[in-house]
């Protein structure tokens, strides 16, 4: 079963150390090369410089005496006759032991080489150049050694290439898991945060840091996601208060009609108590229609949406239905929104049935663009809507002590209904002060 590491952290931190130890290794091979390369072609062209310089005088006679020294001792050289007997040296050199047993022959003169002796840690290396002075069977060669440094023998360069080697790898490994680790922190808190993050309450969000990278954008994501949670749970909530609340007494008043008329048959009118039992359940079939359709508003997406001329649609509407008040149009023509058809239709039918409801004797409905916005205004000239119930209009079953009651007629629920499918399109609903009666204006966005 093969083994890896399960955090991000660790896995990139493996990696980078991995990939810095091979980067790192290949280039301290390349200098381990270089090093050595260089080196002991330093000293091979010194010791070819004055192992030439003393074969020259032995070979015209000019060098009497005992051989200079002028590398301070680096460089030792030897004249050697044939069967190892050392003639002149360096003060330096050995005098009586040749520094190489190799002989070079008279066809190749001159060798370079280099040679070892001794046993680890005490092994010793030369570079060494054998000049054969004449071709001549009794010519003597001319030994040009200089030592190779104690690092390159021992490995005390490989070694420290090694250890330097490994020091940065963990250098790149500690410092990919301090920046990983700073990176990856917003993303733990991010996934802290979720896992506090309850049904029960939603109300909670993930800290954005802040720029725009990918966990910024991760953080602002999960946040809307939250949000669209948390009003789709408000909504079931809503719903299921709302269908608790609201049905609870038309179910009342059908149970009790129809225990009464199964209790006493003979003391009720069977067509007034079915009569009764149809306007309740025509009223909760009504109830739960609607509450239905609040809580799929919004749940479409922008696949469901289609350009739809606004102007159009009203017309339509206006068109298909049968009004008691006489009805003004002043249209626009072509404001496109997009949104879906179903929904704004339900939007504007709401809208129209509130003004036929309470208007005194006539409806405007009005069309126009402003501000990059398209403009629905729907105006009645009945009692009109006081300041403070502006808002209150919009809720759920909300009950007016005006004449715009929901006792004359419809669920309580249209103008909820209405402002639900505006925010669901991106715009807005609102009464907008007006005298007499009520203004309402839907705002959509234009698109671009």
């Amino acid at each position: 079963m093969r083994m890896r590491p399960r955090s991000i952290r660790a896995r990139d931190t493996l990696i980078a150390a991995v990939i810095a130890a091979l980067v790192l290794g290949a280039t301290a091979a390349g200098v381990d090369f270089a090093v050595r390369t260089t080196v002991k072609a330093d000293l091979l062209k010194r010791a070819q410089v004055e192992g030439r310089k003393v074969s020259g005088g032995v070979r015209d006679g000019s060098l009497d005496g005992p051989i200079p020294d002028e590398t301070g001792g680096r460089v030792l050289i030897q004249v050697v006759e044939p069967g190892g007997h050392v003639t002149n040296t360096t003060p330096a050199a050995p005098h009586t032991v040749p520094v190489s047993r190799l002989w070079p022959s008279s066809n190749v003169r001159v060798r370079d080489y280099i040679e070892c002796g001794g046993v680890w840690p005490h092994r010793r290396c030369s570079v060494v150049e054998a000049i054969r002075v004449t071709t001549a069977p009794d010519s003597v060669v001319v030994y040009s050694s200089e030592r190779v440094p104690s690092y390159l023998v021992s490995g005390l360069l490989e070694m420290a290439l090694a250890t330097g080697v490994l020091l940065l790898a963990l250098l790149a490994a500690w410092i990919t898991w301090r920046v990983v680790g700073r990176t990856l922190g917003p993303v733990e808190a991010i996934r802290a945060q979720l896992a506090e993050i309850s049904a029960t309450d939603l109300s909670r969000r993930v800290p954005e840091p802040p720029g725009q990278d990918e966990i910024a954008e991760l953080a602002r994501t999960a946040n809307a996601t939250l949000d669209r949670l948390e009003s789709a749970v408000g909504r079931q909530r809503q719903f299921a208060s709302d269908a608790s609340h609201e049905l609870r007494t038309p179910i009342a008043g059908l149970r009790a009609n129809l225990e009464d008329a199964s209790m006493h048959p003979e003391d009720n009118d069977l067509r007034a108590v079915v009569g009764s039992a149809l306007r309740d359940t025509d009223r909760l079939e009504s109830i739960v229609t609607d509450l239905l359709l609040l809580a799929r508003i919004g749940t479409g997406g922008r696949n469901a949406q289609e350009p739809i001329d606004l102007a159009e649609l009203a017309g339509n509407e206006i068109r298909r239905r049968t009004f008691t008040r006489k009805v003004n149009t002043h249209f626009s023509r072509h404001v496109m929104v997009r949104g879906v058809r179903m929904q704004l239709v339900r939007l504007l039918g709401n809208l129209l049935d509130n003004a036929e409801r309470y208007a005194d004797s006539s409806i405007t409905v009005e069309v126009t663009r402003k501000d990059g916005h398209a403009l629905l205004t729907i105006t009645d000239d009945g009692a009109g809507i006081a300041p403070g119930d502006r808002e209150r209009v919009f809720e759920r079953f909300t009950r007016l002590d005006t004449a715009r009651s929901r006792d004359a007629g419809g669920t309580g629920l249209g103008l909820a209904i209405a402002r639900e499918i505006a925010q669901a399109h991106g715009g807005t609903l609102r009464v907008e002060p007006h005298s007499p009666g009520a203004r309402f204006v839907l705002r959509l966005p234009l698109p671009r």
